[in-house]
């Protein structure tokens, strides 16, 4: 993929609508906070195997019953991704602690429930990393170009300045939507 056919895809994406997230990926800096900490392995979590378009609907019913104090199993009925909702949600201080220092951070979140050896690094770049997750849309897109998703959202990047986490999403998004 050249760079006049990533930007291509770029403005293809930004007019499905989705110009925000890669903002947000642009302005994302190294997670800070036990709360956004917990929100974004939540999510990861929650994301694992589905198609984000229903985790969305989801991810709404389950803040809502944490809003109102109701039990997420309520709303949600995968007891594997449930128990380790809850786990985080409960430990969220001591993982967040231990996240922060860990030397390796990426093994590190691999200790988490339900997080994988592709979830932690959709999970590592949700709390800043600049890295890429190697999911089925990355990984049939770099197979077309002989490469790997890492190898090919770093020659990406090395061409138009964005970080990799950026070229990842923009890739992903457009494989989601069916434009690649």
């Amino acid at each position: 993929m050249n760079e006049i056919e990533f930007n291509d895809i770029r403005m293809k994406v930004v007019e499905a609508g989705y110009e925000e997230e890669i903002i947000w990926q642009q302005q994302l800096k190294e997670c800070e906070t036990v709360a956004d900490f917990f929100m974004e392995t939540c999510w990861v979590i929650l994301n694992s195997g589905m198609r984000e378009q229903i985790c969305r609907v989801i991810w709404n019913r389950i803040q809502e019953a944490w809003d109102n104090g109701i039990d997420i199993s309520n709303v949600f009925n995968h007891k594997g991704k449930v128990a380790a909702i809850k786990h985080v949600k409960k430990n969220k201080e001591r993982l967040f602690s231990e996240y922060q220092k860990a030397e390796n951070k990426i093994d590190y979140l691999l200790t988490i429930p339900f997080i994988g050896k592709i979830t932690c690094w959709h999970l590592a770049k949700n709390l800043g990393q600049d890295c890429v997750k190697p999911d089925r849309h990355l990984v049939r897109v770099s197979e077309v170009y002989n490469t790997t998703p890492d190898a090919l959202c770093e020659r990406i990047s090395s061409m138009t300045g964005e970080k990799k986490s950026v070229v990842d999403i923009i890739i992903w998004r457009a494989c989601n939507l069916g434009l690649l």
